[in-house]
């Protein structure tokens, strides 16, 4: 069973639906390559999915020791490259909410973003720069 169905709206804008939940997610091209900026670019969205993993995989570590996560946040900046034109850096900052955290904690939250599924599955080219605040 196929878990998203996309479709090309013309001037530049795609819809996705999840199917499960009936989510949908409507992109468009950026302002420097044709398109109205409008929503979301698909490279957004690959920035935006390795921040989410990042948090998700952080939580799932952060439940099996009972620290508190909630409240985090994290700031994304997508850096893109040209010849040819793809995301060449992703810039995540991290803001831990709890305070304070032991060494191990941090180590252990630490681990987890950068080795979430989404970071791993990335191409080694595109620097993933992750900083955390404590």
């Amino acid at each position: 069973m196929h878990a998203i169905e996309s479709i090309y709206n013309g001037e530049l804008n795609t819809r996705s639906k999840h199917l499960k939940s009936g989510s949908i997610i409507s992109t468009d091209a950026p302002i420097d390559n044709m398109g109205k900026g409008e929503a979301f670019s698909p490279t957004d969205l690959l920035a935006a999915s390795l921040g989410s993993c990042m948090l998700t995989i952080m939580g799932i570590a952060a439940k099996s020791r009972e620290i508190q996560l909630n409240g985090t946040t994290l700031t994304i900046n997508k850096i893109m490259g040209t010849n040819p034109r793809k995301v060449a850096e992703i810039v995540i900052e991290i803001y831990m909410v709890q305070n304070p955290y032991t060494l191990e904690d941090k180590r252990i939250l630490e681990y987890a973003a950068i080795n979430c599924p989404v970071a791993k599955s990335l191409h080694p080219e595109l620097i993933q720069n992750v900083i955390f605040y404590y």
